[in-house]
């Protein structure tokens, strides 16, 4: 009787913590390519049979939208190539944001896993090949399947549009606020608990617009709004306080570009969405809702950020952007 086959896992390996290896004069850079991560961990072997490759080797804080939008292209590629599974190897910077550009792109029903390290491959205690473990087992299962995006570190599988890195140096780095991990690798078998439904892809990755993320705090007096205009940017996220209010002193600058680029309201508290219809002040969320501001829903100001600027490339209206913000309340 003959064996069944491996499940074929392509790896993408763009650089990043899990890469990095110790400098003569000091600091850890990017170094090892994905054949060196692939060869740390030789039980990969007996759970998937994998092809690599390594575009560039780069810290997770200096990929660019334009090194995403080639991966996002590769990923296409490789899904019709027929591949069971796909991972992305990275800067654990950025994790939470190309994961969730990914998925807004990414229409196939195999897993596509992003994963990398808070350890860089040198030090004691290195997390790099577990986790690169953890993220192939997860892309070969058939548990996985239909998720979209996942995010795979510490043994913990999260939703791309869900999960945020919340610690500078702990490898459970990783958590999403508002939901919790979608399962986790136990036994080297993926145990998934929760599949939430999965949202609308908004089809290939465009040439991403600018978009300005202005954080308000006590006492702000919204300066920086109208820069932003200046600067010409093509959107703006507010990321105001508490349920998604900013101090009254905003306002005017607020009301000199409504209407003029879109405006998406976040907060910068990590868990919940941002409120629509319950405070009634200057500067509270229903006001700003009147003044023409769109809610992100649960998504935070980077997220919101990359979505507005998926979705104003694409040249859609404002009423299209605010339905589309509403599936992510």
């Amino acid at each position: 009787m003959t064996s069944k086959a491996l499940p074929r896992v392509h790896i993408i390996v763009l650089g990043g913590t899990i890469t990095m290896m110790p400098e003569p004069q000091g600091g850890f850079v990017p170094t090892l390519s994905g054949d060196d991560l692939i060869a740390s961990v030789p039980s990969l072997a007996d759970i998937a049979d994998l092809t690599v490759e390594t575009p560039f080797l780069v810290p997770g804080s200096s990929l660019s939208f334009d090194n995403i939008r080639a991966v996002s292209q590769r990923i296409a590629a490789v899904l019709e190539e027929g591949a069971d599974g796909i991972v992305i190897v990275q800067g654990t910077d950025t994790i939470d944001e190309t994961a969730f550009l990914f998925e807004l792109a990414y229409h196939g029903e195999i897993p596509l896993v992003v994963t990398g390290a808070m350890r860089g491959a040198s030090a004691a205690g290195a997390d790099g090949p577990a986790n690169l473990l953890a993220a192939v087992t997860t892309a070969s299962s058939e548990e996985a399947r239909g998720l979209g995006t996942l995010v795979v570190l510490n043994d913990e599988i999260h939703a791309a549009r869900f999960v945020e890195k919340s610690h500078k140096a702990l490898p459970s780095a990783f958590a999403s606020p508002s939901a919790g991990p979608l399962g986790a690798v136990i036994e080297n078998q993926v145990r998934i608990l929760v599949r939430p439904d999965r949202l609308p892809t908004l089809g290939p990755m465009p040439e991403l617009k600018r978009i300005a993320i202005i954080k308000l705090g006590l006492g702000d007096d919204g300066d920086l709004i109208q820069c932003a205009i200046d600067l010409g940017y093509a959107g703006l996220v507010i990321e105001g306080m508490g349920a998604g209010h900013v101090p009254a002193a905003v306002l005017p600058a607020l009301e000199a570009v409504a209407g003029s680029i879109p405006i998406v309201l976040t907060s910068r508290v990590p868990a919940g969405p941002v409120f629509e219809n319950s405070y009634g002040f200057a500067g509270s969320e229903k006001d700003l809702r009147q003044r023409g501001l769109i809610p992100a829903g649960a998504l935070t100001a980077t997220k919101a950020r990359l979505l507005l600027a998926f979705l104003v490339a694409n040249e859609h209206s404002d009423a299209t952007i605010t339905s589309v913000f509403r599936r992510y309340r």
